[in-house]
């Protein structure tokens, strides 16, 4: 039986703007298995960003229930969530969020460094992926030192470095052109072929095809009860 790696149940967010409620998800519940690549889609407004973040645990739902790993994390303090975060989650950015005052090397280390790793494991385990995302010879450059699909490498070797359960990829290929999208993708592609779990926001349905999986979005609701394209 395959594992499930996310779980949400009634995921419901509420916001509140200008004495107004918008609902950005409506109740919704899926799940992910653990190995899948799924790519989240929808119109602008339709609650992908949202749900990614509640994916992520960078924001707290407003009713419902989400099974990280098998742990409920729905109500977690802030603390909790950022260290669910640090330890548990990897996160790729559209526009890299990568440190400038640091190399390479010192960006992949700073999960590690939060966690409390020791010195010399944290470089040598973030020197071989800097090798295993094609950047062993980049280590003391600096992010403005480097093109968009070797800083988007960084990234993704930092999403990784803490073994994390899910990679969370925000339009990992947004700020690409479309050779260096390609090659980054068939990266992502390549770590999940080898365990990794991942879960991609693109609007692109190109880019969707190379997932295993699609779940789409409309108004705060999944299209089509929730049943992941496979």
């Amino acid at each position: 039986m395959t594992e499930k790696i996310a779980e949400i149940v009634e995921l419901r967010k509420t916001y509140f703007l200008g004495g107004f409620a918008v609902e950005a998800l409506k109740g919704i519940t899926v799940s992910f298995e653990k190995g899948d690549f799924a790519a989240i889609m929808g119109p602008s407004g339709s609650g992908k960003s949202t749900l990614l973040n509640l994916l992520g645990c960078l924001d707290k739902p407003t009713s419902g229930t989400y099974y990280l790993g098998g742990e409920d994390v729905s109500q977690l303090t802030d603390d909790e969530l950022s260290e669910i975060r640090s330890t548990r989650l990897g996160f790729i950015f559209q526009s890299y969020n990568l440190i400038p005052q640091l190399s390479v090397l010192e960006n992949i280390e700073v999960p590690l460094v939060y966690q409390g790793v020791p010195p010399a494991e944290c470089k040598e385990r973030s020197a071989e992926l800097a090798h295993q995302v094609g950047l062993g010879g980049r280590l003391k450059h600096r992010p403005t030192e480097l093109s968009g699909g070797e800083q988007q490498r960084v990234a993704i070797a930092r999403a990784i470095v803490n073994d994390s359960l899910i990679i969370l990829a925000d339009e990992p290929t947004g700020n690409l052109d479309s050779a260096t999208g390609t090659e980054i993708l068939s990266l992502l592609s390549r770590l999940n072929e080898e365990g990794k779990t991942i879960l991609m926001v693109t609007h692109d349905e190109k880019i969707a095809a190379k997932a295993k999986s699609i779940i789409r979005l409309r108004d705060g609701l999944l299209v089509n009860g929730g049943e992941l394209t496979r």
